[in-house]
């Protein structure tokens, strides 16, 4: 009973899962910065505080809450998404482009040297 949560324990992806958590809730008080120093400031500057918390209000129930934390989450996910994610994956694929280059230098060198191999070895037959 034991051994078999040891190995379920100790198995990689319950490590990653628990390294990712731990390395996510970190990187919150980055995001955090982020989103409330950099971001909504901007966003503010352009498109105004989006506040619709008093509209369809029906008593307790206040659908305008809903929408102004939709709109917010949008606005900060385009954020995030054209500011960080896309320069990140642009940068990747450029540097993935360069290592294909070279691994395609590489293997063009070694058919060289393979044909100039066979090349001497039918000279040296003549």
């Amino acid at each position: 009973m034991l051994s078999g949560f040891k190995e379920f324990i100790t198995r990689g992806n319950v490590i990653d899962l628990a390294v990712g958590l731990i390395v996510g809730t970190a990187f919150t008080g980055v995001v955090n910065a982020l989103v409330n120093s950099i971001l909504m400031p901007a966003i503010a500057r352009v498109f105004g505080s989006p506040n619709f918390d008093n509209w369809l209000a029906f008593g307790d129930i206040k659908i305008g809450v809903f929408i102004t934390a939709v709109i917010n989450f949008l606005l900060i996910a385009a954020a995030l998404y054209f500011c960080i994610v896309m320069p990140i994956n642009k940068m990747n694929e450029r540097r993935n482009a360069k290592l294909a280059v070279e691994e395609e230098v590489e293997e063009e060198a070694a058919d060289v040297a393979l044909l100039k191999e066979i090349r001497d070895a039918l000279v040296a037959g003549k």
